[in-house]
């Protein structure tokens, strides 16, 4: 067996995981912390419970909650000078993807001076970022575990991706608590991103025994329970399962890498601004079929632990409502060439199993159109 390194943060899962920010915080050395967060989970008090913990620790805090869905480098940017305008030094970032990207976004540009979008690509980070805590309100991103920090630069309407060691957060605080105020389509949404994430890293050029371990589980738990937990939104216990999938789906990808999916994902949100969890979800049966060949007997092990066979993909989809066509985004046939192109030069396309063209790519997209 070949050597293969694993990268992990200190993670803490359970209930009520989240209020252990301040403790946490004080042990990294903290003395005044940006609390970065989104409006939409600020409004449903998550942000509040733990800055709370941060204040019953004595530590003074500054919020920035002015992200976007997909994160701008503008408010990467911005956030990094109210950092350095307020003298903290050290970051909590409480909420999905987005958050938890630009505070990363942040971090890097605190500790370099340097813009953003100069870091895209893999271990293009030299200089050691402040402490960083991530707390995830969604059972998906698992930007909380992983390598990855994914920008969108507006100018070019391009998602840039940030991949290495040096963006895996000090701390992940995971707690299911949060995930009782996601919306059902919502819920839906990031749930086939985690299921994405951990097919994706199975087939990937750069799996290994560890990341397939945690993949095949994380298909397990998110498809048994995905649908369950729309049906009971405040069941813990189902969100746990889903918050435990998503976790084993994001330690898998962080260290085995993704496929074309999220790079098509990402052209699509670079270019339109579409949600990232939808597009994943859009694309998944389409991208599956093209790859079979090149990775059958591994996307036949994904069909036993979906518990289906596997081009019934389409079935959990429809079950958990998520049924829109690129068309109804607003993607046009006019787009499908320029989105080719920026997805081929995505860095996730290097580990997909099957090597494609441009013209393979716009097919795709034709597909889902």
């Amino acid at each position: 067996m070949e050597l293969r390194k694993f990268v992990v943060p200190e993670f803490i899962f359970g209930q009520d995981a989240r209020l252990l920010a301040g403790r946490y915080a004080r042990n990294l050395g903290a003395r005044r912390v940006l609390l970065v967060s989104d409006p939409g989970v600020t409004a449903a008090g998550w942000t509040a419970t733990v800055a709370e913990s941060l204040a019953e620790a004595g530590l003074p805090l500054v919020e920035y909650t002015a992200v976007s869905p997909n994160p701008r480098e503008d408010e990467v940017m911005q956030g990094a000078e109210l950092f350095h305008e307020q003298g903290c030094d050290a970051i909590v970032a409480v909420g999905g993807g987005s958050p938890m990207d630009c505070a990363k976004g942040i971090g890097i540009v605190s500790s370099s001076g340097r813009h953003i979008l100069e870091f895209e690509g893999v271990d293009r980070i030299k200089d050691p970022m402040p402490p960083l805590i991530c707390i995830p309100t969604t059972a998906g991103t698992a930007a909380d575990v992983s390598q990855f920090a994914v920008i969108l630069n507006t100018h070019d309407k391009l998602k840039i991706v940030i991949a290495g060691k040096a963006a895996v957060p000090d701390v992940a605080l995971i707690d299911p608590q949060p995930l009782t105020s996601m919306p059902a389509y919502l819920t839906a949404c990031t749930g086939l991103d985690a299921l994405v994430h951990a097919i994706e890293a199975y087939v990937s050029t750069a799996n290994s025994p560890v990341t397939d371990l945690q993949a095949l589980e994380a298909v397990r738990l998110i498809s048994a329970n995905l649908l369950k937990t729309i049906q009971h939104p405040e069941d813990l216990d189902l969100r746990s399962r889903m918050m435990l999938g998503s976790l084993a789906a994001g330690m898998a990808f962080s260290n085995a890498s993704l496929g074309a999916v999220h790079a098509m994902a990402h052209s699509l949100g670079g270019l339109l601004d579409l949600p990232h969890g939808e597009c994943n979800a859009i694309l998944l049966d389409h991208v599956m079929a093209y790859n079979f060949k090149a990775a059958a007997e591994r996307y036949r092990r994904v069909g036993e632990a979906l518990g289906l066979e596997l081009e019934e993909i389409r079935r959990i989809k429809t079950a958990v409502g998520v049924t829109r066509r690129l068309n109804e985004l607003g993607v046009k046939t006019g787009d499908l060439g320029m989105l080719a192109e920026k997805a081929m030069h995505d860095i996730c396309i290097v580990t997909n199993p099957r090597k494609p063209t441009r013209g393979d790519l716009e097919a795709i997209y034709a597909e889902a159109l």
